[in-house]
């Protein structure tokens, strides 16, 4: 049988503006990755979120990002790689310390938007975040596309990784998300992110924009939290998959 985790980006809320259907998707997936400050979200959010998730059963992993709350942690930022690992331990631990205070693990961290995207073909930025989340819990699963520079950095930091494909976005011929500024970046029509979920999971392979086919390595299934058919997409996703024989599954029963 296939198995595969599902997961959504959550917690992504700020005061009084709110962003996402957090409530609405939460019992349709396996993982919640939660902002942690820095691009999105506030204490009381997640505090609320790490007692969501508890309430569903659904496991926890940080979501740390860039400080750019004003650009959704979308803007590509330069830091130094000292200056990344520090902001990686104090987004991972502030996180921690609410799953400690409900009494859950903390299992994962997936990076955000352009600190994901830099890190993926950046080896100094990738071997950062592995040395930031290794110092603070060896036990972490990094969550990231497989064959990228965190890939290969979690493997040489002795970190379980896992492999992470996108329902909802297109992907350049090297594995890399398409920028979200390029026309036809984001997969807003159901049927085909549907279909290609079942082509990732079942055959490791996805068509990217030049309309070659890639492969990739689907241990967990993101969807956008903040997207507008986000709930539409998780609720299909995870039908489609029990009809195809896929069992969904959190990342610790497929990420030995």
């Amino acid at each position: 049988m296939y198995t595969v985790d599902l997961n959504c980006d959550l917690g992504e809320s700020f005061g009084n503006y709110k962003c996402g259907m957090d409530e609405k998707i939460i019992p349709y997936i396996s993982s919640a990755n939660v902002a942690c400050g820095f691009h999105a979200s506030d204490p009381l959010v997640m505090e609320h979120t790490v007692e969501l998730a508890k309430n569903y059963g659904v496991h926890i992993g940080a979501h740390p990002g860039y400080p750019d709350l004003t650009g959704f942690g979308r803007r590509n930022m330069q830091v130094s790689e000292e200056e990344l690992k520090a902001m990686i331990q104090y987004q991972i631990g502030a996180l921690k310390a609410f799953c400690d205070a409900f009494g859950v693990s903390l299992y994962h961290v997936k990076p955000h938007g352009a600190m994901y995207n830099m890190a993926a073909t950046h080896t100094g930025l990738a071997e950062a975040i592995c040395r930031g989340i290794r110092e603070v819990d060896q036990n972490l699963i990094l969550l990231a596309p497989a064959g990228s520079e965190m890939f290969r950095a979690a493997k040489k930091f002795g970190l379980r990784a896992a492999g992470e494909v996108f329902a909802d976005r297109a992907y350049e011929e090297n594995g890399t998300l398409v920028p979200r500024r390029k026309e036809g970046a984001v997969i807003t029509e159901e049927e085909v992110a549907i279909e290609r979920v079942v082509g990732m999971v079942k055959k490791g392979t996805v068509t990217a924009v030049t309309g070659k086919e890639i492969e990739v390595q689907a241990d967990s299934i993101c969807v956008h939290g903040d997207g507008p058919k986000a709930l539409a997409f998780v609720k299909r996703i995870r039908e489609t998959l029990a009809e195809e024989g896929v069992k969904i599954c959190p990342l610790s029963e497929i990420v030995q």
